[in-house]
């Protein structure tokens, strides 16, 4: 296409896919911008970011600045939940061009009486734009820019800052160029930092034996308030299918005692939409969910897209499944697990859209009806990928509150395409990520390059399905440990309890899953306990809460330390007013030792210029006056927390 452009637009970051997907921001973040803007010949090239919220008619205007060999930088700061769309425009800015041109051939002692007469035509059309100040600064400078006699005045405004201010602000925009539409979500801040609890509500009885309620779980609440966590998941709480129900630790024989495992959605009490009847009412969960949120606490719902074979919409909905020769359905599989008790939803039957408003209506029903606003998405990358840009982006259209949290422990690029479809946030592979290289690349990986603008990470040391190898009889160090690093490196963070507080460990030989599993039975847990791991657990939250630098993932600095097992890293908050400097020993069993280094230059001080940091666990204050500084950790208290005083 032929056109008159005269600046070029390119190598645009943060873009995803060419414009394809959208970044992900947070209310009142700033979205910083850079490009390549080219223009040619030797005229002045200006370029802008032109921005809206998707409720607004009318675009809001930022400069972009140059930085170096073409290379532009621009920010706005997005104000409200919801999408914005973003511009990037360059253009030739024939006034400031004007002014350049004129002020060298005056300093050259050239006569520039035809240029003033030139630069009138630029100043004409500021008086429709300008205020009444400014009004009058113009029809000055139309007067003396005619007047022969008021030459050594006219020039003297002419390359002055005042009009350079003046034609900045009113730019002169020809042949510009407009780089395509991008966008940015913005979600709450709980999308940034959260704090999850897991546990199953059926274990939350006090009598042994008993099948946990509702009501059983409100007397946890304060517990778990008290422990600094503001989400609270719980595992599906559906009817459970009768049909080839799992037994204890997995077993396809189940005995008559035998309660399933949760993820086996749906019997002849109901499916998706319907409550296990000894958990209790639909209003009891109401109730629940509404003193939870009094507390601080927001209920979090599994949302697992598979049904049991007694599961209504099996004779419902036939269509929704894929039916072999034989008249069966194959049972879910991820090799070499086996899950009999499982039927998976067939996604290619021609019946896709019947089936999507099905389950598109199953969210909303939990939604609308109980306030629920968050769901931790079972297996998501068993689905196809459109399905979830599909459901997420329709849910939010009227309830930009609800977050999703992708269990995807699957290949990169799977996660990363869940993420940019509309995923809030994302299991990550940090369970399994235990050395000092393991852990750095890892982040830096996170939090420096285009994942950090749409891959939100929440970092878990276990979870129902996975009992890593690492704490499978690990002593409370270690546990300490993965606790310390999961939330301090990440701004969302969880863990499964009682079992990880309670470092209840015991695992089938050879595998990464707990015995005794809770997925399969019922367990009754002493929610009394006290120990040290719970008491860090509770220091740490409230750390984080009181700390912004701690609220955010992608601030962050690793400093050196010459000793494998201890890592240090640098966070900080946006503008800085909220520094820290962690220190953890990986090591759970001896005591070690090194010399950290300070990172000056992102501190913003010079060598011998000391701070004071404040160790936040411990209340222990120390000065440090060099750039490089002693640390010494052992097992029993494996980390510093340091808040940063310069």
């Amino acid at each position: 296409m032929l056109n008159q452009e005269r600046v070029i637009i390119e190598n645009v970051t943060p873009e995803l896919n060419n414009g394809v997907f959208f970044i992900k921001r947070i209310v009142n973040e700033k979205v910083n911008i850079t490009a390549d803007i080219i223009g040619d010949g030797h005229d002045i090239v200006q370029a802008g970011v032109r921005y809206k919220h998707e409720g607004e008619r009318s675009w809001k205007e930022t400069r972009m600045h140059h930085i170096n060999n073409d290379s532009w930088n621009g920010c706005f700061t997005v104000e409200k939940q919801g999408y914005y769309s973003y511009q990037i425009q360059g253009w030739i800015d024939y006034a400031l061009n004007w002014q350049h041109g004129t002020k060298r051939k005056i300093e050259d002692n050239q006569n520039v009486k035809s240029e003033l007469l030139e630069g009138r035509e630029y100043l004409i059309p500021l008086q429709k734009k300008a205020s009444t100040s400014e009004k009058k600064y113009i029809s000055k400078l139309l007067d003396i820019f005619q007047d022969a006699s008021q030459y050594e005045n006219a020039i003297a405004e002419a390359k002055s800052d005042t009009l350079h201010d003046l034609f900045y602000k009113y730019p002169s925009k020809g042949l510009m160029a407009t780089y395509q539409d991008l966008k940015v979500y913005v979600d709450r801040e709980k999308a940034r930092f959260s704090t999850w609890y897991e546990f199953f509500p059926r274990s939350a009885a006090e009598e042994e034996g008993k099948h946990g309620t509702f009501k059983d779980c409100e007397r946890l609440l304060p517990r778990i308030v008290e422990m600094g966590f503001d989400v609270l998941y719980f595992p599906p709480i559906h009817p459970i299918g009768e049909v080839n129900r799992k037994g204890k630790n997995n077993t396809t024989e189940a005995l008559k005692e035998d309660v399933g495992s949760p993820w086996g959605i749906g019997s002849i009490d109901g499916g998706h939409t319907s409550i296990h009847k000894k958990l209790g009412s639909l209003e009891d969960f109401k109730n629940l969910v509404a003193k939870a949120k009094e507390m601080g606490l927001e209920i979090a719902m599994d949302y697992a897209l598979q049904a049991a074979p007694d599961h209504p919409w099996v004779k419902e909905f036939p269509e929704f499944f894929k039916w072999r020769p034989d008249g069966t359905v194959q049972y879910a599989e991820n090799p070499p697990k086996k899950y009999q008790d499982i039927q998976p939803i067939y996604f290619d039957t021609k019946e896709w859209k019947k089936m999507w408003k099905e389950l598109l209506d199953a969210a909303m029903f939990w939604i609308e009806e109980c306030d629920i606003k968050i769901f931790r998405v079972d297996n998501p990358h068993t689905k196809p990928f459109h399905f979830w840009g599909w459901l997420i982006s329709e849910i939010k259209k009227k309830h930009p509150d609800v977050l999703f949290l992708s269990e995807a422990f699957t290949k990169p690029k799977v996660m990363q395409q869940l993420a940019k479809q509309g995923f809030t946030q994302s299991y990550t592979y940090f369970t399994w990520r235990n050395s000092k290289h393991e852990l750095i690349e890892y982040v830096n990986e996170l939090t420096s390059t285009d994942q950090k603008e749409y891959f939100r990470p929440n970092f878990w040391p276990n979870t129902p399905d996975i009992n890593p190898y690492h704490l499978q009889g690990a002593n409370e160090a270690m546990h300490i440990i993965k606790y310390s690093l999961a939330s301090t490196l990440s701004s969302n963070t969880g863990i499964y309890g009682p079992v990880f507080e309670q470092m209840v460990s015991s695992a089938i030989p050879g595998k990464e899953e707990y015995l005794d599993s809770e997925k399969y039975q019922l367990r009754h847990w002493d929610w009394n306990i006290k120990n040290k791991l719970i008491t860090l657990i509770t220091s740490i939250n409230h750390i984080r809460k009181e700390n912004p630098a701690l609220q955010q993932t992608n601030n962050i600095k690793f400093c050196h330390i010459e000793n494998d097992q201890l890592i240090a890293f640098y966070k900080y908050n946006d503008d800085k007013t909220n520094e820290v400097m962690i220190v953890i020993n990986l090591d759970p069993h001896y005591s070690q030792q090194g010399h950290v280094q300070l990172p000056l230059h992102d501190l913003g001080i010079h060598a011998g210029h000391g701070i004071e940091v404040h160790d936040l666990i411990t209340k222990s204050s120390y000065h440090w006056n060099n750039e490089w500084n002693f640390v010494e950790l052992h097992p029993a208290m494996p980390m510093h927390i340091f808040k940063i005083k310069k």
